[in-house]
């Protein structure tokens, strides 16, 4: 034997020694896989139910739509020609009446109200020269204000001409009764939408600090049901022909589907017509929070993304693929005759843990 034999038979224990670790390392990481993909699986199927009581009350549900106040009435009065001002019958703020005198030019001409308001701007004194077009005087009707909403194609159906509403200011947050008082099915359009204006007229009176431009909100009263039995609409489950159910408890721990027949909804709670009595509870699935792919993400939830130095190049962990030995190959064994071969090794197949249908690809 040459003294060369005793050093390869040496460098090739070292290998085999070398590879038989890293499988060893390699089956312990899928052995601890294993267990942990066991107990997500077991928790993934364990179901837990929130639980909900009926109560008696009453529910509504409605329309809303935001707009802003404008004026119905308003008039500005302007000079007709050349003139002086002989006498002004009016101050600002001063309410008149339809007929009412707001003043007289030398012309003869007086300028009278044309409708019940208030003057909101007065533009000359008595004396003053005027030339044709010049502004006079203004009036206009703050008692009665209106406002026009923007109705899409899928709630026109439920607005109609007469039908009682609200109107509530924004800023001091009052509220006026009211009613559409008109429509316009003249459509206009905004993206693939069809919008419809209705007109609501507001009787404000002498309301403090309400005033044309001011944002409100018009709500339209739809279905309503008092003193019924309620629930909150989280407890209803839907079957594949959106037929609604609640589970009860039976007296052995076990849940039981029962029907349930539903009437008026505000989309917060439920009028519950059947199925459920007042003070009963029910229960329905909790939402079960997402886990990440039991396998593809062990040795990410193990390693945390790191790298370990093994002999022969680090091995990568957290992409969802098997490790890497360093030369981008599976681990070699030799042949079977315990020779290593001359291309290094077999090269292994490694679809069934980094391929679609394996393990560890994440697809």
């Amino acid at each position: 034997m040459t003294e060369q034999q005793p050093k390869k038979a040496k460098k090739r224990g070292k290998r085999l020694l070398r590879r038989l670790l890293v499988w060893m390392l390699l089956l312990l990481l899928l052995a601890a896989g294993g267990y942990l993909g066991y107990q997500t699986l077991k928790r993934e199927y364990t179901v837990t139910y929130d639980g909900y009581t009926a109560v008696k009350g009453s529910i509504s549900n409605s329309l809303s739509f935001s707009s802003s106040l404008s004026l119905i009435d308003s008039a500005s009065y302007t000079a007709p020609a050349s003139a002086t001002v002989r006498q002004v019958y009016v101050g600002v703020g001063d309410q008149v009446q339809e007929g009412d005198k707001l003043l007289r030019l030398s012309t003869g001409e007086t300028v009278e109200a044309e409708f019940d308001g208030r003057i909101n701007q007065l533009d000359v004194q008595k004396g003053d020269s005027v030339s044709p077009g010049d502004s006079l005087v203004q009036v206009a009707d703050f008692e009665r204000l209106k406002v026009n909403i923007r109705v899409d194609e899928y709630d026109i159906a439920d607005v109609a001409v007469g039908q009682s509403c609200t109107v509530t200011t924004t800023a001091t947050n009052q509220t006026f009764e009211s009613t559409i008082d008109a429509i316009s099915y003249i459509s206009s359009s905004q993206g693939s939408v069809a919008y419809y204006t209705a007109t609501v007229y507001v009787n404000v009176g002498k309301a403090e600090n309400v005033y044309p431009g001011m944002q409100v909100t018009v709500t339209v009263p739809q279905e309503e049901a008092k003193d019924v039995v309620i629930l909150k609409m989280d407890a209803l489950s839907f079957s594949a022909a959106n037929s609604a159910f609640v589970y009860k408890q039976l007296e052995d721990g076990a849940m039981e589907q029962t029907p349930v027949e539903v009437g008026v909804s505000n989309g917060n709670y439920v009028e519950i017509k059947a199925g459920i009595k007042e003070g009963e509870t029910v229960y329905a699935v909790a939402e079960a929070e997402e886990t990440a792919s039991v396998l593809g993400g062990l040795l990410s939830g193990i390693f945390g993304g790191q790298q370990m130095n093994m002999p022969g190049g680090p091995m990568s962990f957290g992409n969802g693929q098997m490790p890497n030995f360093g030369d981008g190959q599976m681990p070699d064994f030799g042949g079977s005759d315990g020779t290593t071969r001359p291309d290094g090794g077999r090269r292994q197949n490694n679809d069934g843990f980094g391929g679609s249908s394996g393990m560890g690809g994440g697809q």
